[in-house]
């Protein structure tokens, strides 16, 4: 089961549990995991940014890997962040995610990489390292990284590289860089699937502009199954109806650096982890914002409730 060009859906961006001590929780994980297939996702995605992956020793890493494909058991792909500073770093990893059953590498291009240029040969050397088996999925999120792909350079690495198949789209704004993604595909330059992050902030309108799904971590993973499943099936309204109850805790979600406690305090509130704990160093809730979160998630009920009498 791997990632190919016509993959959609939501990959959920997997949190990384730890104990209130800080230790890696692999109870949690299982919770964690049990969690997201409850709610519909189409695949998992670890190791990603949100999931702390630098925090993490090379042993904690494999350990939680082994702990996520124990409990996926084949149900869904899991795609794996193999993004690492040196190509033999990456090369390993992925070695034993696939032994495990991985779907795929998620890479985003390292800082200086300030060229379109530098851009193609770094890919080539990551597709060289990580071997044609490996399905690639590209991560673009120059807020992060610093660096920006155009939508030129994105078309490119598709035609050039056969395994190259996915695209995390996060940049902002980005909804013209879908759409020239989407407009550049020919016989010459392959379909792309397109899942977008950024805690799914522009979701409806990157659905409306030809992107595939979400790869985001949002803390309610049901509503991102449910807005795709609806703009698929041409209930455009009704995916934005639904978006649009839940968009006050996707924006508080998204604060840099804050917005990583906020969330798992919310998957611990629902019961998916046992501590909001973020490895050090690491953001934590204020009293205030504990005060934010429980008005925010109570008017998100009093929302959902309106919904439905609607309905």
């Amino acid at each position: 089961m791997t990632i190919h060009r016509q993959s959609s859906g939501v990959f959920i961006i997997s949190a990384t549990p730890f104990r209130d001590d800080g230790a890696l929780d692999l109870e949690s994980t299982d919770r964690l995991i049990d969690f997201y297939l409850e709610h519909g996702v189409s695949g998992i995605t670890v190791l990603g940014m949100m999931g702390e992956a630098p925090k993490l020793a090379p042993d904690e890493a494999l350990a939680f890997l082994r702990r996520v494909f124990g409990r996926v058991a084949g149900r869904v792909p899991v795609l794996v962040g193999a993004s690492a500073g040196g190509f033999e770093i990456m090369r390993r990893l992925m070695h034993v995610a696939m032994d495990l059953g991985a779907a795929g590498a998620m890479v985003a291009p390292p800082p200086g990489t300030n060229t379109e240029a530098k851009a193609a040969s770094y890919f080539a050397g990551v597709c060289e390292a990580l071997g044609p088996d490996v399905p690639l999925c590209v991560q673009d999120f120059p807020q992060a990284s610093g660096v920006h792909l155009s939508p030129a350079c994105i078309s490119g690495l598709a035609r050039t590289h056969p395994q190259i198949v996915m695209l995390k789209h996060e940049d902002w704004p980005g909804l013209a860089k879908i759409t020239a993604v989407r407009q550049a595909e020919t016989a010459d330059t392959p379909r792309l699937s397109i899942l977008c992050g950024n805690g799914g902030l522009f979701l409806p309108q990157e659905l409306a502009r030809g992107a595939d799904g979400a790869m985001t971590g949002f803390a309610y993973p049901e509503m991102l199954v449910e807005v795709v499943r609806r703009h698929q099936a041409g209930e455009t309204d009704g995916a934005e109806d639904l978006f649009d109850a839940y968009l006050p805790l996707v924006r508080y979600e998204q604060q840099p650096g804050a917005g990583l406690a906020a969330r798992k305090e919310i998957l611990r509130r629902r019961g998916a982890i046992a501590s909001a704990r973020c490895r050090a160093p690491g953001p934590t809730c204020s009293a205030l914002d504990l005060a934010d979160l429980d008005r925010l998630m109570t008017r998100l009920d009093q929302r959902l409730t309106a919904l439905g009498r609607a309905a």
